[in-house]
């Protein structure tokens, strides 16, 4: 197929490179053109702008930053929306607002065009492996027909109903780690200061009732204290403001989220903005005055 891609930052590289290897014909744009350099080397199409993108594709994937950029790319001037051809499928898998998915759905409708939303969870090392969730909205036949695409990304892929039901569930997804790293980063804090070895604790705990994505895959990243970005903390702020914005129109008190937003916020302000969010542990040692032994 002929595909379309936008957005080629640490996790939308490693889907391209997974259409690529089944032998898709790929376009792609990114705002920095030398992150997309291993792509065009391994036989992607560079593109200057999401317009040339979609002049030509029959199914365009896009993985941008934040909610303003998915208005730009695809309601823009140069846009997805005023160039891709009639019949062509836009899927976009940045985790962003159910409302702006729900608007790109109709304006799509309108152009002859079918869009999807479809987040994704998974981080860094879900993409690289093809092992993402990824939670989909939007017409279930424009799921079916562009599914075979997202199995190259994905390990559990969930057709979950109507536009923006896709960036709903995304935001369930983004309550429960909000929660489950400050439990990871308190759980190591307190191995610490018990004088035991937090990778031997992992080792009890994370087989256990515990177990979890984050202390499997961003504990060990705590303990050796690498807080390289496989999810972004200025991306997971962007996330849990979504989140409590929903849930204030919801009628929901959610004050788990609050507070976890409130401790990023801080992390972020001490310059951990494009690190990992499991630099959330630094955050914990400052406020225990603790100086780390193997974290």
């Amino acid at each position: 197929m002929k595909v379309g891609f936008i957005g080629t930052g640490v996790m939308g590289n490693s889907l391209v490179k997974h259409l690529l290897d089944e032998g898709h014909e790929v376009s792609v744009y990114t705002r920095t053109a030398s992150k997309a350099q291993n792509l065009v080397e391994a036989g992607a199409e560079w593109q200057e702008s999401p317009k040339m993108v979609a002049m030509d594709a029959e199914v365009i994937f896009t993985m941008v930053g934040y909610p303003s950029d998915v208005e730009e790319i695809y309601f823009g001037e140069e846009g997805i929306i005023n160039n891709a051809k009639e019949g062509t499928v836009l899927v976009d898998m940045t985790t962003s607002k159910p409302e702006l998915a729900r608007e790109i759905f109709k304006a799509a409708l309108q152009k002859g065009l079918s869009a999807l939303d479809a987040p994704v969870s998974g981080g860094d090392i879900g993409a690289r492996n093809g092992l993402l969730s990824i939670m989909v909205g939007g017409e279930e036949s424009s799921f079916k027909q562009v599914q075979p695409l997202l199995d190259l990304f994905g390990g559990n892929i969930v057709y979950q109903g109507p536009a923006g039901s896709g960036q709903h569930t995304k935001m369930c997804n983004q309550i429960i780690i909000a929660s489950n790293m400050m439990g990871v980063s308190e759980s190591l804090i307190y191995a610490l200061k018990a004088d035991l070895d937090p990778e031997t604790v992992l080792l009890s705990i994370s087989s256990g009732a515990a177990g979890s994505w984050s202390l499997s895959n961003l504990a060990p990243k705590m303990i050796s204290r690498n807080f390289e970005p496989g999810f972004y903390i200025k991306h997971f702020i962007k996330d849990m403001k979504i989140a409590l914005e929903e849930a204030d129109l919801m009628g929901l008190d959610l004050p788990a989220l609050r507070l976890s937003l409130r401790l990023f916020e801080n992390l972020a302000e001490k310059g951990y903005q494009d690190k990992g969010t499991q630099a959330l542990i630094v955050q914990y040692e400052d406020t225990n005055n603790k100086e780390p032994k193997t974290i």
